[in-house]
C-alpha cells in the first residue's frame, strides 16, 4: 500500500513540473524547449560509416549481391513459368486456367469447396479482367521469398529454443524489428542490392522472417514433457527428438508462422513498388497518383482477393490434420485429389492449344469495371460533396491544425517529465527509465518536431478509432451470431494491405492531412473492435450471473462486471491499433504529411542508410513504449482481478 501511495505521488509531482514546463514555456530557455544542438547525436552519420564499412572495406556487398543473383534467378524461372518472361526455363507460360483450376483444387483439398471457390475464382478475375502478369509478378515474388523467409525463421527459432542466451539476445531485435516501419527496411536494401525486383523480393524476405522466429519459439516451447519421454522411450536420438518428435507436435503454431510470413510478404511485396518491384503495387500506386480511382477500385479488389486467398488457405493449412487412410487402402484413393488435379491439368493444356482465350487473355480481350466504377465513384462525390468538403475544412481548421500546433508548442522537456510520469504512475522507476529513454532518443536524433507530428496523427487517429471501434465492438459482443459475423469481418479486413485503405478516402477527401487520419483510423480501428469483443466474450459467465442474479440491469452488468474484466484484452486492441496506425501513417506519408515518414520517403529516394534508420527506429521506439506501457498495465490489473 505504502509503495503504491508513494509512486502516485511521485507521478503527481512529475505531471505538475511537466504542465508547469507547459505553462512557462515563454520563460524557459532555449534549451528546455527543443533539443539543443550539443544533445543531439550523428546517429544517421555513424550508421553511414559502419555501412560504408562493411559495403566497401569487408566487401559485404559482394556477398549480399551474390545472394540476390541467386535470387534472381529464381525469380526468372517462376516469372516465366507464370506469366511467360523471357528467361530459362523458357517453357512459360502456364495457361492461366491450369493455374485456376490447380488453386480450386488445393482449396478443396484444405477446406472444401467455398475455399475451392474463393481460390479459383480468385484466379478466374484475374484473367478475366486483364490483370494477370500484373497479378503474377506479385505473386513470383511471394512464391520466391516466403520458402526462404519460412527456412530462415524456422532455424533461427530452433536456435533460440536450444540457446536461452540466444533468445534473450534475438527477442529486443525481434520486438524492434516488428516495430519498425516498411521503408526502414527498405533502404539498407536499395544500398547493398540496388532497385528492381531482387531488392523487392530480398527486402521482402527480410520483412518476413521474426513472425516465424516467434511462432517457431513458441511452438517448440509449448511441447509437453510427456511427448518427450515417449520419444526417447523408443530409443529416439536428439536430432531424431528435434525432426520427428518436437516439431509434428509444434506443427499448428509453426504452420501459423506460415501463414505470418505469406501475409507480411504480400504486405512488403505491394509497397516494394517504391524501389522498383513491378507488379500489383506498382500499378496501384501510379493509378493513385493519377486519381484514376475506377483502375484503383479493380487493382484494389485484385489486391483483396489474393490476400484473402493465401490468409484462408495458409491457415486451414495450419489447422487440417494429417489424413490417415487404413492399412490396404488402394494408391487411387490415397491419392484421388491428385489424379483429378492430373486429369484437369492435361485437358486444359488440350483445350488452351484449342481456344486461345483458355491460354492468355490479353488486354484488348479483357472486361474493365472502371468506366461504371468511375460514373459511380462521380455521382457518389458529387452527392457527399457538401459533407466531405465542409468536414475536411472542419477538422483541419478546428480539430487537426489546434492539436498539431498543440503538440508542437509542448517543450521536450516537459514531453519527457510527462511520459516519466505516466510511466511511474503504471510501472514505477523502472518504467519510467525505460520510456523516458525510448523518447531521449528520439530528441538526441535531431528529427523532434517531425516525430510530434507523428505523435499527433497517431493519438489522433487512435483516439477517433477508439470512439468508433469501442461502441462496434459492444454492440457486436451482444449476440454469439452477430459477434461470429463482426470477427469474420475483422479477420477479412486484418488480410488487406494497408495500401488498399488510401483508395476510399484519397476518393473522398483528395490527398490531405484528413485523408491521412481516414486511412489510418480505418486501419487502426479493426483491432480495438476485435478485442473489445474478443474480451467481452471472454468474461466468465458465473460473473454475468452473479450480477444478473444480485438485480443489476444489462448496463449496470455491463460496466460493473464485463467492462472492468475485459479491460486488459481490450487494451491490447489499443496496443495494436498504436502499431497499426505507426505503420500506416508512415505509409500515408505517400498522400501528404509532414511527419517522420515523409522525411523517411526522402532517405528511400536519395539512400541514406543512416537517416531511414534512425527515423525507422523513432518509430518503433514510439510503438515499444506504449507496448511497454499496456503490456506492465495489463499484468498489474490481470493479478488484481486474479486473471
Amino acid at each position: 500500500m505504502g509503495g503504491g501511495l508513494t509512486r502516485t505521488r511521485v507521478a503527481r509531482i512529475l505531471l505538475i513540473i511537466g504542465l508547469v514546463l507547459i505553462i512557462s514555456k515563454t520563460m524557459l530557455p532555449g534549451g528546455l524547449i527543443r533539443p539543443p544542438e550539443w544533445l543531439v547525436w550523428p546517429f544517421a552519420d555513424w550508421i553511414n560509416a559502419a555501412f560504408r564499412f562493411m559495403r566497401d572495406d569487408l566487401g559485404l556487398i559482394h556477398v549480399t549481391r551474390a545472394f540476390a543473383d541467386g535470387v534472381e534467378w529464381l525469380l526468372d524461372v517462376t516469372a516465366n513459368l507464370l506469366y511467360g518472361k523471357s528467361r530459362w526455363p523458357n517453357i512459360g507460360p502456364i495457361p492461366w486456367t491450369v493455374i485456376a483450376a490447380s488453386a480450386a483444387v488445393i482449396g478443396y483439398a484444405l477446406n472444401g469447396w467455398r475455399l475451392a471457390l474463393l481460390s479459383g475464382g480468385t484466379f478466374c478475375w484475374i484473367a478475366i479482367m486483364g490483370q494477370w502478369t500484373w497479378s503474377m509478378e506479385t505473386l513470383s515474388v511471394i512464391v520466391v521469398a516466403a520458402p526462404f523467409s519460412i527456412l530462415m525463421g524456422l532455424l533461427t527459432g530452433i536456435a533460440a529454443w536450444r540457446s536461452a542466451l540466444f533468445e534473450k539476445l534475438l527477442n529486443p531485435i525481434l520486438n524492434v524489428a516488428q516495430s519498425m516501419p516498411h521503408f526502414a527496411y527498405m533502404i539498407p536494401v536499395v544500398v547493398f542490392i540496388g532497385v528492381g525486383p531482387k531488392a523487392g523480393a530480398v527486402v521482402t524476405i527480410i520483412f518476413s522472417v521474426p513472425p516465424m522466429i516467434r511462432m517457431t519459439l513458441l511452438g517448440l516451447k509449448k511441447v509437453s514433457d510427456e511427448v518427450i519421454e515417449s520419444g526417447k522411450m523408443c530409443g529416439a536420438t536428439r536430432l531424431q527428438l528435434l525432426w520427428s518428435v518436437r516439431i509434428p507436435t509444434a506443427r499448428t503454431d509453426i504452420l501459423v508462422g506460415v501463414n505470418q510470413v505469406i501475409m507480411q510478404c504480400l504486405a512488403m511485396v505491394v509497397l516494394a513498388s517504391f524501389i522498383g518491384m513491378p507488379g500489383l503495387g506498382q500499378k496501384l500506386l501510379q493509378l493513385l497518383q493519377a486519381l484514376k480511382i475506377g483502375r484503383s477500385v479493380e487493382i484494389g479488389i485484385t489486391i483483396v482477393l489474393l490476400a484473402v486467398m493465401l490468409d484462408r488457405c495458409s491457415k486451414a493449412w495450419a489447422m487440417r490434420q494429417p489424413q490417415h487412410f487404413a492399412k490396404g487402402t488402394p494408391w487411387f484413393v490415397r491419392h484421388r485429389l491428385a489424379l483429378i488435379w492430373a486429369a484437369l491439368t492435361l485437358a486444359l493444356l488440350g483445350l488452351a492449344q484449342v481456344f486461345p482465350l483458355l491460354d492468355q487473355i490479353s488486354r484488348r480481350q479483357a472486361l474493365s469495371a472502371a468506366a461504371p466504377l468511375d460514373a459511380m465513384v462521380d455521382w457518389f462525390i458529387v452527392i457527399v460533396d457538401p459533407v466531405t468538403t465542409w468536414l475536411r475544412w472542419f477538422l483541419i481548421v478546428w480539430v487537426l491544425i489546434p492539436l498539431r500546433d498543440a503538440f508542437l508548442f509542448a517543450p521536450f522537456s516537459a514531453v519527457l517529465v510527462l511520459i516519466a510520469a505516466a510511466a511511474w504512475a503504471i510501472g514505477g522507476l523502472r518504467s519510467a527509465a525505460i520510456c523516458v529513454a525510448f523518447f531521449a532518443f528520439i530528441a538526441m536524433s535531431g528529427w523532434w518536431d517531425r516525430a510530434m507530428i507523428t505523435v499527433y496523427t497517431v493519438t489522433v487517429s487512435v483516439a477517433i478509432a477508439t470512439a468508433i471501434g469501442f461502441p462496434l465492438g459492444i454492440w457486436g459482443s451482444r449476440k454469439e451470431s452477430r459477434a461470429q459475423r463482426v470477427l469474420l469481418a475483422c479477420d477479412t479486413l486484418q488480410t488487406f494491405p494497408s495500401f488498399i485503405y488510401l483508395i476510399p478516402v484519397v476518393m473522398l477527401f483528395g490527398v490531405n492531412d484528413v485523408a491521412v487520419v481516414g486511412a489510418v483510423v480505418l486501419f487502426a480501428a479493426v483491432p480495438l473492435i476485435r478485442y473489445t469483443i474478443e474480451g467481452l466474450r471472454g468474461v466468465p459467465h458465473e460473473m454475468v450471473e452473479a450480477a444478473e442474479m444480485s438485480g443489476a440491469t444489462y448496463g449496470q452488468t455491463m460496466r460493473k462486471v464485463r467492462l472492468p474484466l475485459a479491460l486488459p484484452t481490450i487494451m491490447v486492441g489499443v496496443n495494436q491499433s498504436v502499431m497499426f496506425s505507426l505503420f500506416m501513417v508512415i505509409i500515408a506519408a505517400f498522400i501528404g504529411t509532414q511527419d517522420l515518414g515523409q522525411e523517411m520517403q526522402r532517405a528511400l529516394s536519395s539512400s541514406d542508410v543512416g537517416k531511414g534508420l534512425v527515423l525507422g527506429t523513432a518509430v518503433a521506439f514510439m510503438g515499444l513504449l506504449v507496448d511497454h506501457l499496456v503490456q506492465t498495465w495489463g499484468a498489474k490489473r490481470r493479478a488484481l482481478l486474479g486473471l
